[in-house]
């Protein structure tokens, strides 16, 4: 097989197991049986099980990322905010919920470290896909009202993440926060 196929092989299999039974009770192990290679060929390509996720979830916020940028239904600078945020809100839920698993976030010290990291690599990507979107762009310090409201609704939606109990209870924070909190972000950050 040539190193492509191998790492896409390994990228494939990681991904369905971490989705079926989350990051940690996931081995190296499992994933080089499902992807048919050695467990030395996984160390070949990645240095770690976490450098595996950390690519999953790279190519899957990359793509996602680039979607939500550019899907735009036509609708005002403010409820185009509101929109995009509420949309990285819930891939990172996403990711949180299908790839790591909650048990493990709220149990490790380095899976919330590795999520502080993803998550300030995901503000990077949207402050730099966002910028190159035209409105409010054109305003004077756009990066920095980018940022505040990607650090605000990024804090908000990871203290209910971590803190719900059930599904249920985040479904109903994810409202809260849609029509109670991020309405008032989106005008402070357009008008600070």
């Amino acid at each position: 097989m040539e190193a492509e196929k191998i790492k896409e092989s390994i990228k494939r299999a990681a991904q369905d197991l971490f989705r079926k039974f989350g990051y940690h009770k996931t081995s190296v192990n499992e994933i080089a049986k499902k992807a048919k290679i050695a467990k030395a060929t996984i160390y070949k390509y990645f240095d770690s099980k976490e450098a595996v996720l950390h690519v999953l979830l790279m190519d899957y916020i990359q793509t996602s990322v680039n979607e939500l940028v550019h899907t735009n239904s036509g609708e005002g600078e403010e409820a185009h905010l509101n929109s995009l945020i509420m949309k990285t809100c819930r891939l990172s839920y996403t990711v949180c919920n299908e790839f790591i698993g909650w048990d493990f976030i709220r149990e490790s010290a380095n899976s919330q470290e590795f999520l502080k990291n993803l998550s300030n690599e995901l503000e990077e990507l949207l402050v730099s896909a966002f910028s190159q979107l035209g409105g409010i762009r054109k305003q004077e310090n756009y990066q920095q009202r980018l940022r505040f409201l990607i650090k605000c609704s990024k804090s908000i939606v990871f203290s209910f993440a971590f803190t719900s109990v059930s599904d249920s209870d985040v479904r109903k924070n994810f409202v809260s926060f849609q029509k109670e909190i991020l309405p008032y972000l989106v005008k402070a950050a357009m008008t600070i």
